[in-house]
């Protein structure tokens, strides 16, 4: 189930499958709500180049190719492979990826930097979304990938147990929030909101800390909204809330109930709710909606975009809204993402709806909206890195290195540390900077990627990151015991992707 019809998942592979396990995805992997991208000809130079690089690199440290993929050393060997074929976008040395030992020096000494993943999701243990199921058992039965062969498949990697690890053991994540989609078939929300809260308990009270945060769901128009709303308020105590303008984004042939955020009858009844009980963070879900998207489903369109966001920052101040993805538009589609993104920005330095976003605090004089950068990143990283450095330029340079959100979307990509190593490497060439006015983002440590990575989260959500005690808690010491007996992580990826 999800919006793909079955003859467009017939026609897609699983991402297990078909998508070797390299450090940096080389293709674009969907969930079930998009059609991805077929591998573009710069994808496959990446790959071969990186597999190229893997084992020259590998046997210079006794290593196998997926071995040595593993280290530190492996992930600066695949932004350097990125940046022969891209260009020189990612701060990476020959000799860092050549050299596991200065490699692993390099990660250890980022290893405690502070991350804030404020968009994170997994399934719940009921889930009817069993599109992956049968996906990865034909992949076992036909023998591509040994590890599915004779095994049943279960969604057991989309669930919690493998969250935990992809999250808090296979990435420098420190705190994680656990969002959701609401749907008009009730056993398709991803997790209702006592599943996020019983998750978010589970890890705090296992952590011993205070590890993870967790979203409401509203669902404006649904039946009973506004109780539940209130039920959230008295009994669950979300960090924040979350909603869909589009309404049901996993099945949006049965969406009945988009809104606007600007709707003073439906939307600001809510606001002055949950404002007087003491809630101030609004996220809201925002783009990845390309024009044949848009072609099948034109009457959300209009909710997909953000000219409801300026009038209600502006009658809402004491409310932060985060826009979720940035309201990046070109994800998906044939060839959207790498053609029609990235070529809008070369001739015009506007990205639809992302530009009109950034936009928005000088337009409205407002200083209350802000840009998450879940799905946004990981496209166009894996794509068109170019394109990618030119949203942060502009989110940047509209809303403030203040204003902008770390979050990854993940367990669809993997484990996000891919992520994490993309920005605190990528920077903007150059001459995008001097053509756009651009600012530089500067080192993996520096005030740029420190306040995006989790300084801005941190005081959004009131997270004192010096009194913390992620540093000596109990999933630190797991996570050493992990390390010290040979860090293993996957490089899976959960989702669909167009066979070569």
């Amino acid at each position: 189930m999800g919006l793909l019809s079955d003859k467009e998942t017939a026609a897609l592979l699983p991402a297990s499958a078909a998508d070797c396990p390299t450090p940096v995805p080389v293709r674009v992997v969907s969930s079930d709500e998009f059609l991805p991208i077929p591998q573009t000809e710069r994808q496959k130079q990446v790959e071969a180049r990186m597999n190229a690089l893997g084992d020259e690199h590998g046997r210079r440290n006794g290593l196998s190719r997926r071995r040595f993929f593993q280290t530190a050393a492996g992930m600066a060997t695949a932004f350097a492979a990125m940046n022969e074929v891209y260009g020189p976008i990612y701060a990476v040395s020959p000799a860092e990826a050549k050299s596991v030992d200065l490699a692993q020096a390099r990660a250890d000494g980022l290893k405690d930097q502070f991350i804030m993943d404020v968009h994170t999701h997994f399934l719940r243990d009921d889930t009817r979304l069993q599109g992956f199921v049968a996906g990865r058992e034909a992949v076992g039965k036909a023998g591509w990938n040994p590890d599915l062969a004779g095994k049943p498949q279960t969604l057991e990697d989309l669930k919690y147990p493998n969250w935990f690890k992809e999250i808090y053991l296979d990435s420098d994540t420190k705190v994680a929030l656990i969002s959701g989609s609401p749907s008009e078939e009730p056993r398709d929300w991803f997790l209702t909101n006592d599943m996020k809260l019983d998750a978010r308990t589970r890890v705090n009270t296992a952590a011993g800390s205070r590890r993870c945060l967790s979203h409401a769901i509203f669902a404006p128009g649904y039946p009973g909204w506004m109780d539940e709303v209130d039920r959230a308020i008295a009994e669950l105590k979300p960090d924040s809330w979350k909603g869909y303008t589009v309404g049901d984004n996993t099945h949006k042939e049965l969406s009945t109930h988009p809104w606007r955020m600007d709707d003073e009858k439906l939307a600001y009844p809510f606001y002055e709710k949950i404002a007087k009980a003491g809630h101030d963070i609004v996220c809201v879900h925002k783009g990845l909606y390309p024009p044949s998207v848009a072609q099948r489903f034109p009457h959300l369109t209009p909710y997909a975009a953000v000219d409801d966001v300026g009038k209600a920052a502006k009658d809402w101040p004491n409310i932060r809204f985060v826009i979720y993805h940035s309201a990046y538009r070109w994800t998906g589609g044939a060839g959207a993402l790498a053609k029609d993104g990235y070529a809008q920005f070369e001739q015009t330095g506007r990205v639809e709806w992302t530009s009109d976003l950034a936009d928005i605090p000088a337009k409205y004089g407002v200083s209350n909206v802000y840009a998450d950068l879940g799905q946004i990143f990981a496209q166009t990283t894996v794509v068109e890195p170019r394109l990618c450095a030119a949203l942060m330029g502009m989110l940047i340079k509209g809303m403030g290195a203040d204003h902008v959100v770390w979050g990854t979307d993940a367990l669809w990509t993997g484990a996000p540390q891919w992520q994490i190593e993309g920005l605190r490497r990528l920077e903007i060439p150059e001459e995008m900077r001097r053509k756009h006015g651009f600012a530089e983002l500067g080192p993996a440590d520096g005030p740029v990627k420190q306040a995006i990575f989790g300084g801005n989260s941190a005081k959004m959500y009131r997270y004192d990151v010096k009194k913390a005690a992620w540093r000596d808690d109990r999933f630190a010491a797991i996570k050493l015991d992990y390390e010290r007996a040979g860090r293993d992580p996957s490089h899976r990826r959960y989702g669909y992707v167009v066979p070569s």
